[in-house]
C-alpha cells in the first residue's frame, strides 16, 4: 500500500510565470526509503511543501497516509515529521527545551516517544544544556531529525538533510536513516547530492519541475543507453575540449580527475582512433578505461536527451 501518492502535481509562483513543480506524478510504498534526486532548483522543496501541506498545488492532487493533501491538512500533520532544508529550529532555545517544545506542539511527551530517537539523542545529550544556535552543523542536524521524530510519525520527509555537513556526519545520517525504516517508518528525502541516490531503495531524478526517471538505482544505472569510458590524460582542460570537438565522441563530461565520454558508433570497441588523434596532440600519459556508469552520469544523459 502507498502511503504517499501524487497525481499530475502542477505548482507554479509569480501569478503562474514560473513553473516549479511542472506534471509530477509518483508513489511511495509504505516503509519504503525514497529518494528525490536534483540540483537546487529541480522542485524537491516544492513538492515537500505541498506534501506537508504547508503549499497549496496548483493542479493535480496528493495524499499522504490517504489524507488529501488540501482536504484534509490537518490529520496530514498530526501523522507526518518534517525537516526542512534550512535550520529552523529556535536558536536560543538548548536541545532540551527545543525538543520538549516540539513534544509539547504535540501534545505528547520526549519519555513517550524517546525509544525512537534514543540512538540519535545519546550523541546530542551531552551539550542538551547548549542553545541551538550554538551548535555544529552535524549536532543541529540531529537535533532536528530528533523535533521531526517526537511525535512518532507514521511519514518523515527530509529536505536536503545532508546539505552543508561534513563528510562523517552524512555517513552517520544515512546510517540513523536505516535504522528508522526497520521501524516501518516510510522515509522520503531530497538531495542534490548524486552519491546518496545509491543508499535509496528507490529514486526519482528531477529537473526543471519535471520527473526524468524514476526506479530503483540499479535499473537506472542498467539503462544507461551506451558503453561508458573514463579518460585522463596531460592537460585535462585542453584534452575535455578537443574530446568534445573530436567527430568519435558522441559525449564528454568532467568527473574528478577523469573524463568520462560515450562514442557516437561501435568505434568504441577499438580506440585506436582516439589514441592517435590524442598523440597527434601531443597528449601524454594516455589512460581509457571501460567504467559502469554512475547516477551522476545517467542524471547528466537524461537531462540532455
Amino acid at each position: 500500500m502507498a502511503d504517499v501518492v501524487l497525481n499530475n502535481i502542477i505548482k507554479t509562483y509569480n501569478k503562474g510565470a514560473t513553473v516549479a513543480v511542472d506534471d509530477v506524478s509518483f508513489s511511495v510504498e509504505k516503509g519504503e526509503l525514497f529518494g528525490l534526486i536534483g540540483p537546487d532548483g529541480a522542485g524537491k522543496t516544492s513538492i515537500f511543501r505541498v506534501l506537508t501541506t504547508l503549499l497549496l498545488p496548483d493542479g493535480g492532487t496528493a495524499s499522504v497516509n490517504g489524507y488529501d493533501v488540501v482536504k484534509d491538512y490537518k490529520s496530514i500533520r498530526k501523522h507526518v515529521g518534517y525537516m526542512p532544508g534550512k535550520f529552523s529550529l529556535y536558536q536560543d532555545l538548548t536541545i532540551e527545551e527545543n525538543l520538549n517544545f516540539f513534544a509539547t506542539v504535540f501534545n505528547t511527551t520526549v519519555e513517550a516517544n524517546y525509544d525512537l530517537i534514543k540512538e540519535i539523542y545519546v550523541q546530542i545529550e551531552p551539550f542538551k544544556k547548549r542553545r541551538a544556535g550554538k551548535l555544529s552543523g552535524g549536532m543541529k542536524q540531529k537535533l532536528a531529525l530528533c523535533c521531526a521524530l517526537i511525535h512518532r510519525p507514521t511519514v518523515l520527509f527530509l529536505d536536503e538533510p545532508t546539505t552543508g555537513v561534513d563528510t562523517v556526519s552524512r555517513k552517520e545520517f544515512w546510517e540513523m536513516l536505516k535504522r528508522l525504516k526497520q521501524q516501518g517508518i516510510t522515509i522520503l528525502v531530497s538531495t542534490p547530492y548524486m552519491d546518496e541516490a545509491t543508499l535509496c531503495e528507490r529514486i526519482a531524478l528531477i529537473q526543471g519541475g519535471k520527473i526524468m526517471s524514476i526506479d530503483t538505482p540499479e535499473t537506472i544505472v542498467k539503462q544507461y543507453p551506451k558503453n561508458l569510458f573514463a579518460i585522463k590524460a596531460s592537460q585535462m582542460s585542453n584534452l575535455l575540449t578537443d574530446l568534445r570537438i573530436n567527430t568519435l565522441i558522441e559525449s564528454c563530461n568532467s568527473f574528478g580527475e577523469y573524463h568520462h565520454i560515450t562514442f557516437k558508433s561501435e568505434a568504441e570497441k577499438n580506440n585506436a582512433d582516439l589514441v592517435a588523434y590524442l598523440n597527434g596532440k601531443q597528449y601524454q600519459g594516455i589512460d581509457i578505461k571501460q567504467i559502469t556508469p554512475t547516477i551522476e552520469d545517467c542524471f547528466i544523459k537524461l537531462m540532455n536527451a
